[in-house]
Formats: structure tokens, sequence, C-alpha cells
């Protein structure tokens, strides 16, 4: 055994427990985090991941669950709380969508299907506003219970969906997906990594947090260089 990993092995000792049970908001969990999770594996590999999807809050006081992921405005009771990321949406769509209809204005959107998140109405609405564009919904829409499933659509050339580029990061870089107007829809919600308030961190929950902050960041210039 080397040095590093008898480092390691007191490091788990004295900080705790090498497992962690993580909570994390559907679309985040199957968009950003599955795609990358093999890179936290890769420098994390004595600490074991029980993750779980999760589309509510946490009881953290009678729960297993250490950390989870939370989508909203950050004001939660009890719980510690540390930013990610914003979310902003933009249209996404399939190559073979424009080649029958081109994009090159908002208004170009209207002549193609709209896929609408049902709880969240509004959306495609909205985007039209900040795009200083009349909304007009030339064809009927199709209606879907949660984002993910609108960018599944998407990628299926239903339709057009508005999603935040991070979480289908892997299907514009593939080519599968296309953003065909750089206008965004800026959410006044965000994503939180979030564990009961005043609870001391574990050597798992620690290297965890450390690791996704730094994911965050990479993206964060990523985003930048891109719009640069």
């Amino acid at each position: 055994m080397g040095e590093i990993e008898r480092a390691t092995q007191k490091l788990v000792a004295a900080h705790g427990s090498g497992e962690l049970s993580l909570a994390v908001a559907s679309a985040f969990l199957h968009r950003w985090l599955l795609p990358r999770i093999s890179r936290f594996y890769d420098s994390h590999q004595n600490v074991e991941l029980e993750i779980s999807a999760s589309t509510g809050l946490i009881d953290f006081a009678h729960s297993n669950t250490d950390m989870a992921v939370y989508f909203g405005d950050g004001q939660w009771d009890d719980v510690e709380c540390h930013f990610l990321k914003r979310s902003a949406l933009i249209p996404v769509c399939t190559p073979g969508l424009l080649a029958k209809h081109p994009i090159h204005t908002p208004e170009d959107i209207t002549h193609h299907t709209l896929l609408h998140v049902n709880r969240r109405p509004e959306e495609w609405r909205d985007w039209f506003k900040a795009a200083d564009t009349t909304f007009i919904e030339r064809r009927k829409g199709l209606y879907l219970s949660s984002g993910l499933l609108t960018s599944q659509a998407a990628a299926r050339g239903v339709g057009v969906a508005l999603t935040d580029v991070n979480l289908v990061s892997e299907e514009i870089q593939s080519g599968q997906l296309v953003a065909p107007l750089d206008i965004p829809l800026e959410l006044p919600k965000s994503f939180y990594l979030v564990y009961r308030k005043n609870r001391p961190m574990t050597y798992a929950m620690r290297q965890f947090k450390d690791w996704i902050m730094e994911e965050m960041a990479v993206d964060a210039l990523s985003a930048k260089s891109t719009e640069a």
C-alpha cells in the first residue's frame, strides 16, 4: 500500500464514513450528474455513493440521506445551502427539425410544435416576452409532466423544448440537439447543494461538496468561453 492510500485511510477514519447517501432533483441527476459521475470516482475511489432521484424536500432529521441537490430559491428551513448554478432556458430541437423549418428569429419557432411542462405553462410565453416577440402558438403544443420529458421529446424530433443548456450539454456536443437562438429566459430558481443545518460534515460529504463545486466552476468557465 502506497503513502497516498494510507493517508486516505487515515482521513476516512478521522473524518467519518466513506459512504454518502445523496438525493438529487431528477433533471439534474439524469442530465448533469450521471454523465459526470465517473469523474468523481476517478479521483475518489474510497467514497461509496448511494444516489436517488428526488422531487421534493428531504426531512434530514428523519432520513438516512446525507446531502441533496434542490432546485428553488435557496430559502429552506434547517438546512445548510450552497449555491451551485443558476438556471436559464433556451430553445432546443433536432437538426432535422431545422431542416424542415429553419429558425432564424423567435417568430420562426411558432411554426413548430412547442413542448410544454404541465406545471410550468407560462415558460414559453415568458421566453417570447424576453425575446421581445409576440407569443402566438400556431400549432397545438404537447404538454408533458417534466422538463426531462420535454428534452427527451425534443431529442426525438417531436418539437422545440425550452431547457437549461447545461442539462443537455451531451446532446448538443454530439449534435443530437441544437440551440438555434441564444436568447435565454433567466429563471428565479437555481440549483443548490444542501444538508442538515449544523451537521458536522463527514469525509465523504466534504469530498463530494468540493468536487461538485469544482465541476460547477469548470462549467461556468466553459460557458464564458463559449459566449466570447
